[in-house]
């Protein structure tokens, strides 16, 4: 009871000091009205007397003021809110003025006729002009008090100097935002936008300074220390000219998310200001385009993907979703992983996949699958792929990547599959790790089934994947946010980097086109400095590298190497049907007899539990040691 009392109590005082702040918004109003009334029968009478102000309190205010309040109260204007007054009240208040103006009119041709009568047009429209201009003047002052525009900051807060890049909607939205907080967090210095028509103009009294190129310029005149972005839709070569600038300065940069556009009628969007992503900043324009064209061979199509809960897997998952396919099969070992993507296609996009629990290893396990569920079209993205791991593991390695793909496979071409996809990666191109040999071998159990089988295999091989798992930005990223040091293994090494939804375009795209164990490879651009990388990263939160954030060298891990390669020197690129993709060609073709009696081996040696010996035998297989002569004769 006592609960109850309190919260009752609470909502009769929360309805008290509505009904009063009601109240005291009506009377200001009807007393502004008034005022106007007054100032327009002085300005025509030349304020004459105190008769005349009798007349008008007598005669004429009643009237006026009961029309003025009918119309208050049909038109709720005692419930705007201050701090959000836009044109919409504005325009209430018009008619406001307008029906106490129509009340002075009743007045003057009823009540006390032939009193104006040379000069009633111009007393009414003066009336309603004052009367609309007190009532907007004073809700623009109360807006402007509520914003805090006009007080000066607090003499101990320490402000941080900001420069907003972008001169519209959005920008203007968040220079109200920052001025809204207390105590302010931000001194805006004023605005550069990519638009030229809008330099040399001001908003709210800042200057919009100029273009994007001039933010180096303008941080190093300010001492600029935060650098807004308030670009929703900015192009990835904006964003790319804008980090290009930024990076030159000790700014930190913050951006403003697309969700922001819906938001702008006055939502609190500083909050949403997020740190921006290395995504955003590739060294070539991100890849994106429509799926559907392109991916119309998996609409209606019994779907499976191994490594369903991985950051590729997933992400095909939520691709191939948007497809219509018959059915979607994930497939995973690890039950967390594939219960959240299964939650997320189910709510998110009303899709219900099947999860299964299952170690590819397990060739019995993989044929159930396959009976029960009946799959046309295999993606199989399931890999370890950590490689210092691996290093310490081979036979682990090859358990997962190499004989978890021979399953995969075989079992594919028993149960007629159509189509079969390996996910591969750089670092099997002449491997210097158990990771990247294991993968080599992935590719080479592809090429050798797509030559005796209907099956259409093929392979995609790509760099770095960004924010995926376990990847090199989520580390450089926690590693900046618990004040360092951020660690990098050599100044000189570089990577091919992409993001997941890119990598994933180019899975499905591959699978579009292969036919005969075909290898796929995204133009990647120009490789990129991992140590340049990380000191990006570090003066994006607008720190300096060596300075706030310590840079350290730990040395090249078991396995790495410098930098990676996309083919093989006997491998040639050569284009395909979608400009941003290459096909391998000059393969070696390969012997499958020959080929499955090592992978038979190398299960042997597996078995026996020799580390040593697996990992040789590995690499002797991957770097192709001892091919066999190219079959003059057909399987």
């Amino acid at each position: 009871m006592g609960g109850n009392e309190a919260l009752g109590t609470q909502a009769v005082g929360f309805t008290w000091r509505r009904i009063g702040r009601a109240v005291k918004t009506i009377a200001l109003d009807l007393l502004l009205i008034l005022v106007a009334l007054l100032a327009t029968i002085g300005l025509v009478q030349g304020f004459s007397g105190v008769a005349v102000l009798r007349e008008t309190l007598t005669d004429l205010a009643p009237t006026v003021l009961g029309a003025a309040l009918v119309a208050i109260l049909a038109l709720r204007l005692y419930r705007i809110e201050a701090r959000y007054v836009g044109l919409y009240d504005i325009a209430n208040l018009t008619w406001v003025a307008v029906a106490a103006t129509l009340g002075l009119a009743v007045c003057l041709s009823v009540l006390v006729p032939g009193r104006f009568d040379h000069s009633v047009g111009a007393l009414l429209a003066l009336n309603g002009l004052l009367a609309l201009a007190l009532l907007t003047t004073s809700r623009v002052a109360q807006r402007v008090h509520a914003s805090g525009w006009l007080a000066p900051p607090p003499r101990s807060s320490r402000q941080r100097r900001a420069l907003i890049v972008g001169a519209g909607d959005a920008g203007e939205s968040l220079l109200r935002e920052v001025a809204k907080l207390d105590p302010p967090e931000h001194a805006v210095l004023g605005f550069v936008d990519p638009d030229p028509s809008c330099h040399g103009s001001t908003i709210h009294g800042l200057p919009v300074f100029g273009g994007i190129d001039e933010i180096m310029v303008l941080s190093q005149r300010f001492a600029v220390e935060d650098i807004l972005v308030a670009l929703p839709e900015a192009s990835s070569d904006e964003m790319r000219q804008i980090f290009n600038q930024a990076v030159k300065t000790t700014a930190r940069v913050r951006t403003m998310p697309a969700l922001s556009r819906f938001m702008l009628g006055g939502a609190n969007v500083l909050p949403l200001m997020r740190e921006v992503n290395v995504e955003d900043l590739l060294s070539r324009a991100s890849v994106r385009e429509e799926m559907a064209p392109v991916a119309r061979y998996l609409s209606g199509e019994r779907v499976l993907i191994t490594g369903g809960g991985g950051s590729i897997g997933s992400e095909l998952a939520r691709q191939v979703a948007r497809l219509s396919p018959a059915s979607l099969i994930l497939v995973g070992k690890g039950e967390n992983s594939i219960f959240e993507i299964d939650q997320e296609l189910r709510e998110k996009f009303g899709f219900a996949a099947t999860p299964v629990i299952c170690d590819i290893r397990d060739p019995k396990g993989v044929e159930a699958i396959f009976a029960l569920h009946r799959p046309s079209i295999v993606f199989h993205a399931a890999a370890h792929k950590h490689v210092p791991l691996m290093e310490a593991v081979p036979i682990e390695a090859v358990r997962n990547n190499v004989v978890g793909t021979l399953n995969m496979a075989e079992c594919a071409i028993r149960n007629g599959i159509q189509k079969f996809i390996l996910v591969s990666t750089d670092k099997a191109v002449n491997p210097s790790n158990v990771m990247g040999a294991t993968k080599r071998v992935a590719e080479m159990i592809v090429s050798a089934l797509a030559a005796r089988t209907e099956t259409s295999f093929s392979a995609v091989r790509f760099g770095n994947v960004l924010g995926s798992r376990g990847s090199l930005i989520p580390i450089l990223k926690r590693q900046i946010s618990s004040g360092g040091p951020v660690t990098v293994t050599h100044p000189d090494m570089t990577r091919f980097f992409m993001t997941i939804p890119e990598a994933v375009q180019l899975i499905v795209k591959a699978g579009a086109m292969g036919e005969r164990g075909e290898i796929y490879i995204l133009d990647m651009g120009e490789p990129v400095s991992i140590d340049q990388l990380a000191k990006d990263m570090i003066r994006l939160h607008g720190l300096v590298p060596g300075r706030d954030i310590e840079v350290k060298y730990t040395g090249i891990r078991p396995g790495e190497k410098l930098r990676e390669e996309l083919v093989y020197d006997a491998e040639d690129l050569k284009p395909s049907h979608h400009a941003k993709i290459r096909v391998v060609s000059n393969q070696q073709p390969i012997d499958w007899e020959w080929l499955k009696e090592r992978l038979a081996h190398l299960e042997d040696l597996c078995a026996d539990g020799d580390s040593a010996a697996v990992r040789a035998f590995l690499m002797e297989l991957a770097w192709g040691k001892s091919l066999p002569p190219v079959p003059t004769k057909g399987v």
